[in-house]
């Protein structure tokens, strides 16, 4: 199905991981947790969300042209789009988004897709048991994150819809609420480092 010009292609039966960042900029570590997602979860697609900006941060990320174009460059794989979707149709927040891809793409399964240190803090997120609450949500370990993410609020408040690493390949298709942690091997990029050291500004 195709929900307009411009805009990805999934057809109704598939399953479509979202990876939602402001990616300021992008890495391998992200394209790593992405082939690891797609293996592990048995994804047809995997669809890089590219945001106008984080609500939780104060500072400005990069202009989006120039961040889809690293983007790009930085994740090539037949299965994967990186796209300036909820530019396009207006939103800000994830479960905003989430509601209006599943309206636009009737028949596609999502499945939200985040590294364990977004886990660590997603009882901050706008509507953040929504999110949990309907669409099934992947984690994936993060260097130094793997214990703030088990003992965070949103870890808690779920424990009982959570599936084990062995389980993962049931997530997309398991009734919600569900979600899964999979322990993944590490790669230690990151945004942050990269700003810090002077090789990205904004």
């Amino acid at each position: 199905m195709i929900a307009g010009p411009g805009f990805p292609r999934a057809e109704a039966g598939q399953v479509v991981g979202l990876l939602g960042g402001s990616f300021d900029p992008a890495h391998e570590g992200h394209a790593h947790i992405t082939r690891e997602a797609l293996k592990r979860f048995g994804l047809d697609q995997v669809w890089w969300l590219v945001s106008p900006g984080n609500p939780l941060k104060s500072r400005g990320p990069a202009t989006m042209e120039r961040r889809l174009a690293v983007a790009r460059q930085v994740m090539r794989h037949p299965r994967v789009q990186t796209t300036d979707l909820e530019q396009r149709i207006g939103t800000r927040y994830t479960a905003q988004t989430l509601e209006r891809l599943m309206a636009m793409y009737p028949g596609v399964r999502f499945v939200w897709l985040m590294g364990a240190d977004s886990l660590a803090d997603f009882h901050r997120w706008d509507r953040w048991q929504w999110i949990l609450s309907n669409v099934p949500v992947g984690v994936l370990a993060r260097p130094g994150q793997r214990i703030s993410a088990r003992m965070s609020v949103a870890a808690a408040r779920f424990e009982r819809y959570r599936l084990r690493g062995r389980e993962a390949p049931l997530l997309a298709r398991h009734p919600t609420p569900v979600w899964c942690f999979v322990n993944i091997p590490m790669n230690p990029a990151s945004s942050s480092a990269i700003r810090a050291s002077g090789r990205w500004q904004a």
